[in-house]
């Protein structure tokens, strides 16, 4: 025998055994279930369709085998080699429950039912003269179910027709039939039909049917009226009930802000009622001011009933932030018939609250260390259902091993934060969202000591506004933005190691930017049953524009603006977020990201500040390099002899993430992923050679890869990544793929190339 056919058959051989080993438990008689098969055979019906309707009905069997992959079933495997345990709990046990499965027997497989199903799914999808039969086949302990459908051809629409009568119920759902999902031509499908119906019900509650269901319409269906056609009537059920009939409008609009739930009737006297607008506000400790609720309710007294305005005014009042549990109730009038009254039952979460956070963290710079926040909140600070959060903060990271070792840092801060539940502005501004707008404001403070090196004070305030299209679409507008930083207590250490890095002078400069930011938001990856899925982020900054073309700065011409001894920061920056999330099973994605970033710096400034600058690598970002310290370019930054690194910045960025996720067992997920990307500058700096732009630019990225866990514990997911470099930037040309240097029993090779990531969440 060949040598190179070896691995082959020892591979078959284990296949075979391990295949063996799942049945030899199973007691005399019993047959383990290895899965059904469906075969469509007609003639008639193309071969695309045929092998489509016969994977769609393949998922319709029951039970559902074993899972196996490469023909073993491993989960079978260790339901049995784990034995039957002697208590509820324990390794044994948890193997054998937990991560293990118990075997499908074929005794489970009810054929008859299942070809019931078979034959109910293909009439029901036009196929009315179908045939379906079952059978199975044995193979030593192993059996397989077979069903064949013969579907003979699909009936087709000839007609649609809606209520004919002079009605105005029949009227109406007249009205809703240009939108109708029905077409002629098109294939008979029931499921077609019930979305039907529920389309015209949704219709009909927008025009003031309040109490219409789409259980009181009837689809007749004709199949005598032509070869393989039928015709679609659709009727309103005799036994509709009168209410079911009528349009309604609004009566009473009656709100109870108060409301609790252990409350079985509810009591008031007429001075706890407040009226404002049409809207009667019962709220005896005058806890909101009334304009809150005429903001937020879309219904007025004399609106026609509609369930759009019935779902935006829920959501909103859901989405105020204010409010436990929001319950909306209508009856009917007892003044005038067609007339509803609408009543809002509000409970109130605690308005004061105060939690204290204590978090560890780590990253891939090896800086490790804990974090304390405490926040206060007051959820109607000024009767308006205002959130006000003051925080507080400390902390200290501390590098365990490397370069940076003994420079530890520390911080402490504070941030105050005011969001009203509407527009804040001199001229009037309308959302016809469900969602709530916000106005914040925010002040905040932060110290930053780098041990031995220098300190920060970072002060910062903003004003802008938060608003939600719908579910997929957000924007975010911050009119005015203040950031200063002002550095002090440098060292002589840091000046000295300056000197010969002049990179580490951005760093401690003063700092003043100021300027509107707006940011869009697109994702949809709520939609779980989706098989791709997107989520996009796109912003722009613009700093001191309008102050530098008052000024008419030109750093270049030597001729710069300050403000209080500062000068203010000009320049325009813009980044993007792409994601894709495509869905292989229930229990794995493939997950991609594309970020793109660019900042350009003009008229008073000459380069962009160095806290808005882009940076590369670290937890969520090119995981195989530490944390800011991929490029810029080909730059190699380990080159320098120095006691600490600095971080490296750049004008652009570039990076490329693609990750497949797959769940393990219980809580434990697993994950493989390759990183790419680099930063780049505009200009050539002498200090940074190989760090500017060139079209050259794609032979330039960084390339790392890895695997890693991820533990889903419902309230967190706790993340850990091991990668290594497949591509360093920074060697000369031809010898930046590292993939022959790999050799992972390697100590030194290991401590060199070996990263490890500790994070909270997805990287993305």
């Amino acid at each position: 025998m060949k040598s190179s056919y070896i691995p082959y058959c020892l591979l078959s051989i284990a296949l075979i055994v391990a295949s063996c080993s799942n049945t030899k438990y199973l007691k005399e008689g019993e047959l383990l279930y290895v899965g059904g098969k469906v075969k469509v055979e007609d003639s008639i019906i193309k071969k695309s369709e045929r092998k489509a309707l016969q994977n769609e009905l393949k998922t319709l069997l029951r039970p559902k085998p074993n899972s196996s992959i490469l023909g073993l079933r491993p989960k079978l495997l260790i339901y049995n080699l784990a034995g039957e345990p002697k208590k509820e709990k324990g390794i044994q046990y948890w193997l054998r429950n937990k991560v293990g499965e118990a075997p499908v027997l074929f005794s489970d497989v009810n054929l008859e039912y299942n070809s019931d199903v078979l034959q109910s799914n293909v009439e029901n999808r036009g196929y009315f003269k179908a045939r379906t039969s079952a059978d199975s086949t044995r193979r030593g302990k192993r059996a397989t179910a077979e069903y064949t459908v013969q579907p003979r051809k699909q009936y087709k629409i000839r007609e649609i027709n809606f209520p004919q009568d002079s009605t105005e119920l029949a009227s109406a759902i007249r009205r809703t039939k240009k939108g109708s999902i029905l077409k002629t031509d098109q294939p008979y499908n029931l499921e077609n039909i019930k979305a039907e119906r529920e389309r015209i019900n949704d219709r009909l509650k927008q025009r003031g049917f309040y109490y219409f269901n789409p259980d009181y319409i009837l689809a007749k269906v004709d199949s005598t009226v032509g070869k393989y056609q039928v015709d679609i009537n659709l009727t309103i059920k005799e036994e509709t009930p009168k209410n079911a009939t009528n349009i309604y409008k609004i009566n009473d609009v009656v709100v109870y802000p108060n409301y609790t739930l252990s409350t079985d009737t509810i009591r008031f006297s007429a001075s706890d009622a407040i009226t404002h607008n049409d809207i009667t506000i019962i709220d005896s400790a005058k806890t909101f001011d009334p304009r809150i609720f005429d903001r937020t309710l879309y219904f007025k007294k004399g609106d026609i009933y509609n369930r759009r305005d019935h779902n935006l005014s829920l959501n909103r009042l859901v989405n105020m932030g204010t409010f436990k549990f929001v319950k909306n109730e209508f009856k009917l009038a007892d003044s005038e018939e067609h007339l509803l009254d609408t009543y809002y039952y509000l409970t109130l979460l605690p308005k004061k609250s105060i939690r204290a956070e204590i978090l560890g963290k780590t990253n891939s710079a090896n800086y490790a260390g804990t974090e304390l926040n405490v926040n206060w909140s007051n959820r109607n600070t000024f009767r308006g259902a205002e959130l006000l959060t003051i925080s507080t903060s400390g902390g200290l990271e501390m590098q365990v091993s490397g370069q940076n070792k003994g420079y530890n840092v520390y911080r402490i801060g504070g941030e105050a934060n005011l969001v009203w539940p509407r527009f804040i502005a001199p001229f009037k501004i309308h959302s016809a969202s469900g969602y709530v707008p916000r106005t914040k404001a925010t002040i905040g403070y932060e110290y930053q000591n780098r041990q031995k090196l220098y300190s920060l004070n970072s002060f910062k305030g903003s004003f802008g506004y938060q608003w939600k299209e719908n579910l997929r679409k957000e924007h975010e507008l911050i009119v005015a933005n203040v950031n200063y930083v002002s550095p002090t207590n440098v060292s002589e250490l840091y000046l000295n190691q300056a000197d010969s890095i002049p990179g580490l002078l951005k760093v401690i400069e003063k700092q003043l930017i100021f300027g509107p930011t707006y940011s869009y938001t697109y994702t949809n990856t709520m939609e779980k049953r989706k098989k791709h899925t997107f989520y996009y982020k796109g912003g722009i900054e613009l700093a001191g524009n309008v102050a530098g073309l008052i000024s008419g700065s030109n750093v270049k011409k030597g001729d710069t603006t300050t403000v209080f001894g500062v000068p203010f920061s000009q320049f325009v920056k813009v980044d993007s977020d792409f994601r894709h999330y495509l869905k292989l099973s229930n229990n794995s994605q493939l997950v991609s990201r594309v970020m793109v970033g660019a900042g350009y710096a003009y008229g008073n400034s000459g380069e962009l500040p160095f806290i808005r600058q882009f940076f590369n690598g670290g937890t969520n970002s090119i995981r195989a390099f530490r944390a800011r310290s991929i490029g810029p370019g080909t730059f190699d930054p380990n080159k320098d002899d120095s006691p600490f690194l600095p971080d490296q910045s750049g004008d652009l960025k570039l990076e490329m993430n693609i990750e497949y996720r797959a769940k393990l067992f219980s809580v434990v997920h697993g994950a493989v992923f390759v990183d790419a990307g680099n930063i780049w500058l505009l200009n050539k700096d002498e200090n940074k050679p190989g760090a500017e732009i060139t079209k050259d630019f794609m032979n330039q990225l960084a390339v790392g890869t890895g695997v890693g866990l991820r533990f889903d514990l419902s309230f967190l997911i706790l993340r850990t990544d091991l990668a290594f470099p497949l591509r360093k930037p920074y060697l000369a040309e031809g010898d930046r793929w590292v993939l022959d240097k790999i050799n992972l029993g390697n100590g030194s090779w290991r401590r060199e190339n070996l990263v490890f990531n500790l994070a909270i969440g997805y990287p993305f």
